[in-house]
């Protein structure tokens, strides 16, 4: 079986986004070159030297017990991790991109935004993405079918 390269990059955003130590939406992100050379990657987790056991993961409470003042999404971890000029790439990401996201996306220079997952389309956050998007002129591509990535470990005793 022969995969497409939007599935490709997607399982590679899917297998990055296992690294992600939040229990509740694991997301990753792969940033691809017009040649189709992968230049960044990313998963959401917490910024380096902030442990994961320290800070919470709590999606509801108070703010700062909550982990949304923390963790850096995926595409922005992709962004920063990247050593090369973003120009003209494309991004591909699990999940649609939140507002804040989509402000790097667009100032890298990503041109177009691959992605499967729509579940926050109805937010405030998305509704300003896809307005952001439009107007920048930032491509929107969605999967028709979803990339699964099944991963085992095997330990050698």
């Amino acid at each position: 079986m022969i995969i497409s390269w939007d599935q490709y990059f997607m399982g590679i955003a899917h297998l990055s986004s296992f690294r992600s130590k939040d229990p509740s939406t694991q997301v990753g992100a792969c940033i691809v070159n017009p040649n189709n050379r992968i230049v960044g990657i990313g998963y959401n987790g917490l910024p380096k030297g902030c442990e994961d056991d320290v800070f919470p993961w709590e999606r509801e409470g108070e703010f700062l017990d909550t982990k949304y003042p923390y963790v850096v999404h995926a595409e922005l971890n992709a962004i920063l991790n990247s050593t090369v000029n973003l120009e003209n790439c494309r991004i591909y990401v699990s999940l649609f991109p939140c507002n804040e996201c989509t402000k790097a996306i667009i100032q890298s220079g990503i041109t177009e935004i691959v992605f499967e997952d729509d579940k926050y389309h109805h937010t405030k956050e998305v509704m300003a993405s896809r307005k952001m998007l439009e107007a920048a002129g930032v491509r929107t591509v969605r999967l028709n079918e979803k990339v699964r990535i099944n991963v085992e470990i095997l330990e050698n005793n």
